[in-house]
């Protein structure tokens, strides 16, 4: 008998500062949310707004056995995104996935 699997992903648009002007600032600001969140164990990385200087998005996903610990996880990812006062959270998008999907 085979375990549950359960995913989960959020996507994080962000406001960068007025100083993020060319994709090298744009950088600067992103890498380290990456890094951060990627110590959650989670994948994390830059998945849109790739060709905007002002915005970023930041996506991660994460995998457990139980929905309750994906939940736990992407609402730690949310904290920290949220609470870096170097960016403005603008939006988030969340999904959870199941077994039966």
């Amino acid at each position: 008998m085979s375990g549950a699997m359960f995913t989960g992903t959020a996507v994080f648009d962000l406001l960068l500062p007025g100083d993020s002007r060319s994709l090298k600032a744009k950088r600067s600001y992103v890498r380290p949310i990456v890094a951060a969140l990627r110590r959650f164990e989670v994948s994390a990385a830059e998945v849109g707004a790739l060709d905007l200087h002002g915005r970023a998005e930041i996506g991660c996903a994460v995998v457990a056995a139980e929905a309750s610990h994906v939940r736990e996880v992407l609402d730690s990812c949310e904290r920290l995104v949220a609470t870096r006062p170097e960016v403005e959270l603008l939006s988030v998008r969340r999904r959870l996935h199941g077994p039966e999907d």
